[in-house]
């Protein structure tokens, strides 16, 4: 039993909390049927504007490449380092032959000998060595040519269109 004469005190005393508390609160005044009916149209306005500018975006927004662009690329690109890779295993492949061929005719210029055998397979070697640089030259040139050729494509769409 007093317990519950507890409980009740306790509750009171909360009640009388939460009921000062109230009163402290400011003391909004409730908007009038005029004052809603306004700010239901400027709400209406504002979700015009909203749609508007979302279809603005929409219309300006860049459009992404589809996958079939993109899978070229991709395949573009891949052909590109495999390309570069043959030109380095040849370049490896010279470079070891212009070593070999070095290394004996100055072993045979040391010993002050004259092979016309190794001066030729040395100067055959040093072609070879010329034309694989070429080679590399014409592939990474290739490579800077396929990476301009859009950005011109693109640039002379849009002098077009302006002009």
């Amino acid at each position: 039993m007093q317990d519950l004469v507890e409980l009740e005190r306790r509750i009171n005393a909360a009640l009388q909390r939460i009921e000062a508390g109230v009163e402290a609160l400011p003391v909004v005044p409730v908007a009038d049927a005029v004052e809603i009916d306004k700010l239901k149209a400027e709400l209406v306005v504002e979700k015009t504007r909203n749609a508007a500018l979302r279809q603005e975006l929409v219309e300006h927004k860049p459009t992404a490449k589809p996958a079939s662009e993109l899978e070229v690329r991709v395949e573009q690109l891949m052909r590109q380092i495999d390309v570069q890779g043959i030109e380095m295993q040849r370049m490896r492949k010279n470079v070891m032959q212009l070593r070999e061929s070095l290394s004996a005719l100055r072993r045979l210029a040391s010993e002050k000998l004259a092979d016309p055998e190794m001066i030729n397979l040395a100067m055959q070697a040093e072609l070879e060595s010329i034309r694989v640089t070429r080679l590399a030259e014409m592939a990474e040139l290739d490579e800077i040519i396929a990476e301009l050729d859009p950005m011109i494509v693109q640039q002379s769409r849009e002098v077009q269109e302006y002009a």
